[in-house]
């Protein structure tokens, strides 16, 4: 029996970390394409793929699976043009966007006899985007979810599910319509309000020069999604629209609540609305990767002196292990700052916490 021959279409995060993954199974051979030269040339330097097309529709005839890694817009517009390629063999096709009833309806639009479609959404990502930051690893304990159209066989289904086994994922079988209300409560709208929060800084910053230096600390912290890609986030918004202005109604109405409870006074109403969102979010599924990535933080107090902080990273990379992101907090002279370390799991958050407590440093683990 020969390799199992996959087309990876879009060879960014989500793509190129997907190929890095299914390139570790020696039952996989993987065809890469993407029109972006340099991700090309990197995942062949690395070996992220075998072997490279200029041609998407020429590559998916030799192709038993077909993964499109490209944004929601470009997915539909692909769809629509492996529909007419003629292919003697069945290919099992499925996508990455977050956003499923718009994919769905394009896929019940094909046409080609050969072609199974399984829509997917690995929930996962990373606050680094590009193949330069793929992770074989990245789905791992991830909710993979899968919305099949209704004709789809559970042949096809298992099929798709033993390729992706190696990503270690959870899967999950959804609705699209499910899907999307789901994303866009937890993963979508959060990304419009922290967005909508920095604005409101920056509007207040014409009153107070002096207010980004105020929201260095946990502003930025609560925001921190509103760092991600622009066009991208343009074209969830747009594909969810109807979810999203739902939820702005919502959220308006909501905030038009709290606003009375504010103006009025009401203590006890408070007092037991924020009890209430406390106890949710304290008990919200720590395991499992979400619809938004997770920041595995460790803040390490340190003195403000010479090599303070290198000590602390060396001590770190003499156990291998990686570190996402250092960031210097309170830092102020003489006195104790604080150093945010973010790692890249929370096996490496915890190895790190134990490893530095051992050499005497205060530490506070986010949870």
């Amino acid at each position: 029996m020969g390799k199992r021959k996959i087309l990876m279409i879009g060879l960014g995060l989500i793509g190129g970390s997907l190929a890095k993954n299914l390139a570790q199974s020696d039952k996989n051979y993987i065809i890469g394409y993407d029109t972006d030269k340099k991700a090309i040339d990197y995942a062949k330097m690395n070996g992220i793929v075998d072997e490279v097309s200029t041609s998407y529709s020429e590559a998916i005839k030799q192709s038993d699976f077909v993964i499109l890694g490209t944004p929601i817009s470009q997915t539909i517009e692909i769809m629509k043009k492996i529909d007419g390629v003629r292919i003697d063999h069945n290919v099992i096709v499925t996508d990455v966007s977050s956003v499923k009833e718009p994919i769905m309806e394009a896929a019940k639009s094909l046409s080609n006899h050969n072609i199974t479609f399984v829509g997917g959404h690995p929930m996962a990502g990373s606050h680094k985007r590009g193949i330069t930051a793929a992770k074989g690893h990245l789905f791992e304990n991830a909710i993979f979810v899968l919305t099949p159209l209704l004709n789809c066989s559970s042949k096809h289904l298992e099929s798709l599910q033993q390729l992706l086994e190696n990503t270690k994922s959870h899967f999950v079988i959804l609705h699209p319509d499910e899907h999307d209300e789901m994303t866009g409560v937890v993963s979508h709208f959060p990304h419009l309000i922290a967005s909508s929060l920095v604005h409101q800084a920056k509007k207040w910053e014409h009153t107070h020069a002096y207010l980004p230096k105020l929201a260095a600390g946990g502003f930025r912290d609560i925001t921190r999604i509103a760092s991600s890609n622009p066009v991208m986030w343009q074209d969830i918004f747009y594909h969810n629209r109807s979810k999203m202005s739902q939820l702005l109604t919502d959220w308006i109405a909501e905030m038009s609540e709290l606003k009375r409870l504010l103006e009025n006074n009401d203590k006890n109403r408070i007092i037991s609305y924020l009890e209430q969102a406390k106890e949710y979010r304290d008990g919200l599924g720590k395991k499992e990767k979400g619809a938004i990535p997770a920041f595995h933080d460790l803040y390490v107090d340190i003195r403000d002196q010479s090599g303070a902080i290198a000590t602390v990273v060396q001590l770190i990379a003499t156990e291998n292990i990686s570190i996402n992101n250092i960031e210097i907090l309170e830092i102020r002279d003489g006195i104790t700052g604080v150093l945010r370390l973010s790692f890249p799991t929370k096996d490496a958050q915890l190895q790190s916490y134990t490893l530095l407590g051992k050499h005497g440093y205060e530490l506070m683990i986010d949870e």
